[in-house]
Formats: C-alpha cells, sequence, structure tokens
C-alpha cells in the first residue's frame, strides 16, 4: 500500500514537518530570547556582522524535534501496518544525526557559558565526531546494512576497498559534517544548500523507490524550509552547531544507507568546496608567512569581502548546489 502511493506520502510528510517546523519556530524563539541563547560575533569577522551579535542561536531545536517525532511516526506506523520498512539503518542514521546534533549542542552551550565564539577546542570536537561515526559505521557493518564496494559515478565501476572501507567512511563522514557546520556563516546560507540537497535525496529515494531514504530526505527538506521562515537574511534566529551538525550527519547517513557515499558527496559538494577554502586558506597562510588565497575565510565571507550582500550569497551557493545535485542524479 505504501509503494502505491509512496509520492504523495512523502510530499505529506514534507508539509506536516514544515509546518510543526514553524510551529515550533513561533514557540522557541521566544523562550531562547528570554534565556538570552544569543549569537556571539567574532572580532575578526566582518565588521556588519556585529550587528548580529545576540540573535537566538542554537534554533536547530526547532526543526530536529519536529523531525525525530515525525520520523518516529513513520516507522511506527510503517511497523504496524506491516510494510516492507528497513527499521534498523534508519535507526541507526537516526542516531548518528541525534549523536552529532548533541555534540553541536555542547558546543553552543560552552559558546555560552564562555561568552565567546569558541565552546569545545577543535580536537575535543573531532574525537566526539570520530566516536559517534565510528560507533554508527560499526553498527551499520555489523547488522549487515553498510556496503564496502564504492561506486565511481558516471560508470557501472565499483571499487571492493573490503577493510579499507571503514577508515574511507569515517574520514568522509566527519569531514562533511563539520563541512555543513563551517557553511553556516551567513542568514539561510546552510538551510538553503541543505533544502537543495535534499530535494535530491527525495527525489533519487522515490526513483529507486528506497522508502526509508525518501522519508529521511523529505522530513529534512521540510525542516529546513519551515527553519529558513526565521532564519532568512535577516535572520531571527541561528541554528548554531546544534543544527547544522545534524543536516550534515543526516544526509551522509542517508548516503551510507543508500549505499551511494560519493553520490551525495557531489550533491553536498557546495558544503565541501566551502570547507575546503577554509583549509587552504589556512594552509597558504602558514607556508606564505600571511599571504591569504581569499579576502576571508570560508568562501562566502570573501564575497562578502567583494561587496556581495548576503541574498545575493546564498542564492548563488543556492544554485551551485543545483548543479552539482544535477551531476549527482546523472552521475547515480
Amino acid at each position: 500500500m505504501l509503494r502505491d502511493h509512496y509520492g504523495l506520502v512523502l510530499v505529506g510528510t514534507l508539509f506536516v514537518v514544515f509546518l510543526l517546523t514553524v510551529i515550533a519556530g513561533r514557540i522557541i524563539l521566544p523562550i531562547l530570547r528570554a534565556k538570552k541563547v544569543g549569537q556571539i560575533i567574532r572580532e575578526e569577522g566582518p565588521k556588519w556582522h556585529m550587528g548580529k551579535s545576540g540573535t537566538p542561536t542554537m534554533g536547530g531545536i526547532s526543526f530536529i524535534i519536529p523531525f525525530l517525532l515525525a520520523m518516529a511516526a513513520v516507522a511506527v506506523f510503517c511497523l504496524v501496518a506491516g510494510e516492507d520498512f528497513e527499521l534498523i539503518p534508519f535507526s541507526l542514521v537516526l542516531c548518528f544525526a541525534v549523536a552529532n546534533a548533541m555534540i553541536g549542542f555542547v558546543d553552543d552551550y560552552c559558546k555560552l557559558l564562555k561568552k565567546q565564539n569558541e565552546g569545545l577546542t577543535e580536537k575535543q570536537k573531532l574525537v566526539l565526531q570520530f566516536i559517534a561515526a565510528g560507533a554508527f559505521i560499526a553498527m551499520m557493518a555489523v547488522t549487515g546494512n553498510l556496503t564496502t564496494a564504492f561506486r565511481i559515478p558516471f560508470t557501472e565501476i565499483s571499487l571492493e576497498l573490503s577493510y579499507f572501507a571503514y577508515p574511507v567512511y569515517l574520514l568522509v563522514l566527519v569531514g562533511f559534517v563539520n563541512a555543513t557546520n563551517i557553511t553556516d556563516g551567513l542568514d539561510g546560507l546552510a538551510s538553503s544548500v541543505a533544502a537543495t540537497v535534499a530535494l535530491f535525496m527525495g527525489l533519487f529515494a522515490l526513483n529507486r523507490m528506497q522508502i526509508e531514504v525518501g522519508f529521511l530526505a523529505v522530513a529534512l527538506l521540510g525542516g529546513v524550509m519551515g527553519f529558513l521562515v526565521y532564519n532568512f537574511h535577516p535572520a531571527k534566529m541561528f541554528m548554531g552547531d546544534t543544527g547544522s551538525l545534524f543536516l550534515g550527519a543526516v544526509i551522509m547517513g542517508c548516503g551510507v544507507m543508500a549505499g551511494e557515499l560519493v553520490i551525495f558527496v557531489i550533491a553536498g559538494f557546495v558544503f565541501v568546496l566551502d570547507m575546503l577554502s577554509s583549509l587552504l586558506q589556512r594552509v597558504y597562510y602558514k607556508l606564505s608567512h600571511g599571504k591569504r588565497i581569499f579576502k576571508m575565510a570560508p568562501v562566502h565571507h570573501h564575497f562578502e569581502k567583494c561587496g556581495w550582500n548576503e541574498v545575493q550569497i546564498v542564492l548563488l551557493f543556492a544554485g551551485v548546489s543545483l548543479i552539482f545535485c544535477v551531476l549527482a542524479w546523472f552521475g547515480a
């Protein structure tokens, strides 16, 4: 029955999560304001960002809760109705996403306690993220839901990496999750790029009838679209590390579950490019003794320094993200 009306059910799920996120935002936003859970802006950042200081952060909670409630309802419904539903990998992806959201929550909370834009140290975050990713990969492997073969996009060739696949998974998952975190630097930027990737994921799942991936994708799309109501410029609240780490984990979790990690990385390659710009800037700065490739990294701030406004940059990034999603579609 579910497969007969799969498209309609996905659209319904999308709108439910969207509405729940908008409602949750109206409830959570005044609470964050009352608790003075405000963003602390880096002094070395663009000067015009100082006006954003105090804007409520940790707003990712407003789409994480509806997302989880909707996915719990989907799982219960499918099991009770006797639908063919892969509960174990579906649940493991949710656990991986929640684990990263918790890491982000601790980081956000530490920033608030310290009253500065630095929470957990880089090493602390990486250790926790590798533990979360390692546990996820291990459980997926133990339950027989992990492939060690990586298909090369645009070809029918698959590379069987055997045990070497595990470190590859770890590096890609942790790297991508951090990439979504780095991209969350402008009003609506991470949300808009994530929306394009989630749209791709939903269409991909619909085309291949991968029910579990489809539900996760449309819930993510509904969540970030609902959050954009409050996050688009000028932002009323930010998602914080709580939300940005969650986004990356859902995308990568779906890529692992679908057995198409490389394709999902291509779809989300704008996140990767933004992270690489920051990494290249740091390395070049050290090697050249103070010279820079970009006016400011990550590259979305470079465009700001060049005179672009936030809406223009968000539209550019979302447009480029759509191009990568099209490439991923034809490469799948």
